[in-house]
């Protein structure tokens, strides 16, 4: 039965789960064979930071694409949990599914710590209070002695998953960090196609609409504040360990702008677009570095020719033009 809440004779219908959809199915399907194959066919350590950014991006499509709420302090919960998770591996001494583990709690604390602060403001405020609060976390980066400040926390031990399968070599690495962010998007696309996901779109469409019909907004935008930023810091903890490595850029405003050009670039609000979107920056960036600043002025050119010409995004555009949710 279709779940509905309603106040007199307005209604926000929430439709029951069918599951998934066929096209999504043979999307998935696709994707997961193609990335089986992909660390023989390119560099595997630079195949694993596109599924990292990938699932940055589709962490971050969850709260703006879906829940209407832009942040610019996305990097706090991402730098946050590499930062930890390289930490407990290196100092602690935790396997690697632990550290990832300490690092994504870390970043769902901290998220539940801000969140509760920004979702008591809208629009520019709101993504305001997110760039403070990151600004915050990257000057305690710097100064503080448990994140080697300008160094960082560098030559982080890769360890052994479970404490039976060594992850120094690279391909089995891969599969590790391939289980991780394929889980997460799955994860994420059931939220998203859930009665929770549903009342998210209600609230960005219509917020006013949804409280008067009796939902408690703020709530909801703290709980997928606070979802977003987990995901956000699974991908971080992650990536500390495919590099091996927990440093200030991490942190720093910028790696807030690259995921927000992801979203946008590959498609907000679409379940795929973020993935292409990340795909599409890590590439550039990796196999236009011998042009050094210059990859920014290209990324920005690039970003203003999709926003004239692709509005709704890579996805998006393609989603429109063959009338299917993508």
């Amino acid at each position: 039965m279709a779940l509905t809440e309603n106040q007199g004779d307005e209604r926000i219908h929430v439709p029951p789960s069918a599951g998934m959809p066929v096209l999504h199915k043979v999307i998935f399907l696709v994707l997961l064979a193609f990335l089986m194959v992909l660390p023989f066919m390119v560099y595997p350590v630079f195949a694993m930071k596109v599924m990292c950014f990938a699932l940055f991006a589709a962490a971050f499509n969850l709260l703006l694409g879906f829940g209407g709420l832009l942040s610019f302090g996305h990097a706090a919960f991402f730098g946050t949990a590499s930062y930890v998770a390289a930490h407990a591996a290196k100092v602690w001494g935790l396997t690697p599914e632990l550290a990832v583990l300490a690092g994504t709690g870390a970043a769902a604390l901290l998220g539940l710590a801000i969140g509760a602060l920004a979702v008591r403001r809208q629009g520019i405020y709101f993504a305001m209070v997110t760039l403070a609060f990151a600004q915050m976390v990257y000057f305690f980066a710097l100064q503080t002695e448990f994140t080697g400040g300008e160094d960082g926390i560098q030559s982080v031990p890769r360890g052994d998953l479970f404490g039976l399968i060594s992850l120094q070599d690279n391909i089995a690495l891969y599969f590790f960090v391939l289980a991780v962010t394929f889980g997460g998007v799955l994860f994420l696309y059931r939220i998203t196609h859930s009665p929770f996901g549903q009342v998210l779109k209600a609230i960005r469409e219509n917020e006013a609409r949804a409280i008067s019909l009796g939902y408690n907004v703020n709530r909801y935008k703290l709980l997928v504040f606070v979802l977003s930023a987990t995901f956000a810091g699974l991908a971080g903890a992650t990536k500390s360990q495919v590099f091996q490595l927990a440093s200030l850029t991490d942190v720093h405003w910028s790696m807030s702008g690259e995921v927000v050009l992801m979203t946008l670039l590959g498609g907000m609000g679409t379940i795929f677009g973020p993935l292409v979107g990340a795909a599409v920056i890590v590439t550039m960036q990796n196999y236009l570095a011998t042009f050094g600043a210059w990859v920014t002025v290209i990324q920005g050119v690039i970003f203003v020719l999709s926003v004239l010409l692709f509005r709704e995004g890579i996805v998006g555009v393609i989603s429109r033009r063959f009338k299917r949710p993508l």
